[in-house]
């Protein structure tokens, strides 16, 4: 976790600067860290695992080939495919949106520290900001993973971090990933594409 934490402190510095410029790159590589996290809960979180990394694999192909995200975005805009499946600006939206979902994640297991319950804080994330968005099949297949997550100390051991590491690794995220959720939001806005689909 501490090598998330420390990729999405780097975009956050990007994000934060004067011109900012987020290369489809850096933000690829920073958010496919969370595959390894995936794999250890992979039986739980096998839903989120194949959709989240296969948005991700699309954005690092896009990234061969496309600078910026903004540069991604005016690509799909140019050529009227933005809302379409598939498309990145849609890829990166759903990634954005899994962000999202991770960051109240980490602020439910802050708040909830000394609690073993992995479960009770993935499913308030999960309802909080996906469940909107999803149809009713994924949301059933979502509800079956989260309620067999393993306990938090398990997940731990798997991980290699104590109640104590793993929290500030957790505020890490938190403090980093704001600014570039926020720098994506704004993205998006000033497209007039909305973030609600």
């Amino acid at each position: 976790m501490e090598t998330v934490a420390d990729a999405f402190k780097g975009l956050a510095a990007t994000v934060n600067s004067r011109k900012p410029q987020v290369t489809v790159k850096q933000f690829s590589d920073a958010c496919s860290l969370f595959s390894g996290l995936f794999g250890i809960l992979d039986t739980s979180f096998k839903f989120a695992k194949m959709d989240y990394v296969g948005k991700i694999n699309d954005l690092a192909a896009a990234s061969r080939s496309i600078s910026t995200l903004e540069a991604m975005i005016d690509k799909d805009i140019e050529a009227g495919c933005v809302k379409k499946f598939g498309s990145h600006t849609r890829n990166l939206l759903k990634v954005k949106q899994g962000l999202e979902m991770i960051k109240v994640l980490c602020e439910e297991l802050l708040a909830s520290e000394g609690d073993d319950s992995l479960k009770d804080s993935a499913i308030k994330a999960y309802n909080q900001v996906l469940f909107p968005h999803h149809q009713y099949n994924i949301q059933k297949a979502c509800a079956t993973g989260l309620n067999s997550l393993p306990p938090k100390s398990l997940v731990l051991l798997l991980i290699g971090e104590t109640e104590e590491t793993i929290n500030v690794h957790l505020q890490s995220y938190v403090t980093a990933s704001t600014p570039v959720i926020a720098y994506l939001d704004k993205l998006f806005l000033s497209k007039n594409l909305g973030i609600d689909w």
